[in-house]
């Protein structure tokens, strides 16, 4: 109601301007048109006058303060009063006189100029205080919107979520937490204050939010990272500490802000006052309760790399989930949720396994649309046939999801399969391995080694010294490896000072990237039999773990 009256008074101060912007137009267009007029009539010499005289070409003479008008048939003339012989004139001709009317004009105009520019005063006054009106207003909502802070009862469980047994485990230990905190408070055990959920759009970082407030039974508040931000500064700080205070109150609760890189942005060069102290409050509130306080904040985000290094020191952010795009078995998983409640004879396999690169919020859309593809031709069923119609919709259409021929499929389980098999031969740990994505895990020792680094280039030469063995060609599905090999060639070199020599020459990038390359295809000749075995595996089930990998070459060796 208010926004519908502030933006009722908004149309209405246009309305006023407009006119009044419109009345002074027309004025001065009127005031402009009439001394146009006046100056119009011709002021002629004695000579003249006497020549009209003389041919009688004169009906009448109009006397005007300093001036007479001579009216003819052709127009009229003015001269000045005393240039003529006014008695010669005045006899012959009828005379009419309108003494004092000169400055009119003149008068009347100074007169409509001082209105015009006294109700211009008052009505910008006037749109002033209305302006100043509407920001109080506005602070007022403000101020409403934060009282409006509510919790929210989430009655989505693990059950409701598929495919993310990994995430379910990390997250047992919250759950415990949330349920009995006095528990861990006998033992003097501290919880992470934040989680981080970092994944790429539509893998499900809210759902499994709320599927932890929902398996913890515990009050769930939902922020949006853009909703923090706002016109007037401060506004956003105060709605941080408006909602950490309602969680506290309401505790053990979980705090759940999507998209926190919308306010947790590395402070840089281009400032931003009301975000970074937006930012500041929301480090001060996370600083301000203890681990054992019963609040819990998770974040999420797809863009870890732009967020502030002070939001994700210890006792912040410091527990970091990954949830990465589903595999097969996790497809299959989340298909068969997304159509239990549907009447089906879907070959759920089938469907999973050309599916590859789908999200859960893809897979979700795919479902749907098969469900109204069957229902449009008529049928009460959703069959495999459905998924293949409406396949190319989803992928075609708004959603824009990348996906793998068959052909394009092998390339990519035979350039992953050689990544998994050179990471493990060479001791670079990594949680999983897939035909979609690979994820390493981050080296935090403070103190590396040349092979540890010589390593990891291995490992991201792998897919395309492999691709090139197998194929004879090169695929630019390497290009992002490539790019990060060069870049940890670049860091040994010049940032660690691992080179041949002290003083850099040219070219010696090249040569360790050279040198990882012909230790590859050493490696990968040698182990040619275990690298199929993998890639075949990564076919089947299109994701690979570092411990699955040691089985097959230890069972080879």
């Amino acid at each position: 109601m208010k926004k519908t009256k502030l933006s009722f008074n908004r149309r209405t101060l246009s309305d006023k301007s407009l006119k009044v912007i419109v009345g002074l137009f027309v004025v001065l267009v009127v005031l402009l048109l009439f001394g146009v007029m006046r100056q119009e009539t011709p002021l002629i010499t004695h000579s003249k006058a006497n020549e009209l005289y003389s041919q009688e070409l004169i009906e009448r003479v109009v006397v005007d303060g300093e001036y007479i008008y001579l009216e003819t048939l052709e127009g009229e003339y003015k001269i000045y009063k005393n240039a003529i012989n006014k008695t010669a004139f005045f006899t012959k001709y009828p005379v009419e006189v309108r003494e004092g009317s000169e400055g009119w004009y003149e008068v009347a105009s100074l007169v409509i100029l001082v209105l015009s520019l006294l109700f211009l005063f008052r009505f910008m006054k006037q749109s002033r205080t209305q302006q100043i009106e509407e920001i109080r207003a506005s602070r007022v909502e403000e101020r409403e919107s934060y009282e409006s802070i509510e919790a929210l009862t989430s009655h989505v469980t693990f059950e409701d979520v598929a495919g993310i047994k990994d995430v379910k485990v990390e997250l047992e230990e919250i759950i415990d937490f949330l349920r009995d905190p006095k528990k861990y408070q006998a033992m003097d055990i501290r919880l992470p204050k934040g989680v981080l959920l970092v994944g790429p759009p539509g893998v499900g970082k809210t759902l499994i939010s709320k599927a932890v407030a929902g398996e913890a039974q515990v009050p769930f508040f939902y922020q949006s990272g853009a909703s923090f931000v706002h016109i007037y500064v401060g506004m956003g700080a105060k709605r941080v500490s408006e909602l950490f205070k309602k969680a506290k109150q309401m505790a053990p609760s979980i705090i759940f802000i999507d998209e926190i890189d919308a306010v947790g942005k590395s402070r840089g060069e281009f400032r931003n006052d009301e975000r970074e102290a937006t930012l500041n409050q929301l480090l001060t509130e996370m600083d301000g309760f203890e681990e054992s306080s019963g609040v819990i904040v998770i974040g999420a985000t797809n863009k870890i790399e732009i967020l502030d290094e002070a939001l994700l020191r210890a006792g912040r952010f410091d527990r970091r989930i990954h949830i990465s795009l589903p595999d097969l078995e996790e497809r299959a998983k989340t298909l068969a949720l997304y159509l239990a409640h549907k009447p089906h004879e879907v070959d759920i396999p089938k469907v999973a396994r050309m599916t590859v690169g789908f999200n859960s919020a893809a897979l979700d859309t795919l479902t749907n649309e098969a469900a109204i593809y069957a229902m449009r031709i008529g049928r009460n069923r959703v069959l495999t046939a459905d998924f293949e119609a409406v396949k190319e919709k989803v992928l075609l259409g708004q959603l824009k999801i990348s996906t793998f021929s068959d052909e394009e499929r092998e390339i990519q389980a035979v350039y992953q399969g050689a990544k998994a098999l050179i990471a493990t031969w060479t001791d670079v740990e990594f949680e999983k391995i897939g035909i979609v994505t690979s994820r390493l895990v981050e080296q935090d020792h403070e103190i590396l080694s040349r092979s540890q680094v010589l390593n990891r280039i291995k490992v991201h030469l792998a897919g395309s010294v492999a691709t090139r063995m197998v194929y004879s060609e090169q695929f630019s599905n390497a290009s992002k490896d490539i790019a990060k090999a060069k870049e940890l060639a670049t860091k040994l070199i010049y940032e660690y000072a691992m080179g041949e020599n002290f003083v850099v020459k040219m070219g010696e990038e090249g040569a360790v990237l050279e040198e990882a390359q012909a230790d590859v295809v050493s490696i990968l000749e040698k182990l040619n039999e275990p690298r199929r075995e993998i890639s075949n595996r990564l076919m089947l089930q299109e994701s690979i773990t570092s411990e699955e990998t040691r089985e097959i070459l230890r069972a080879i060796f």
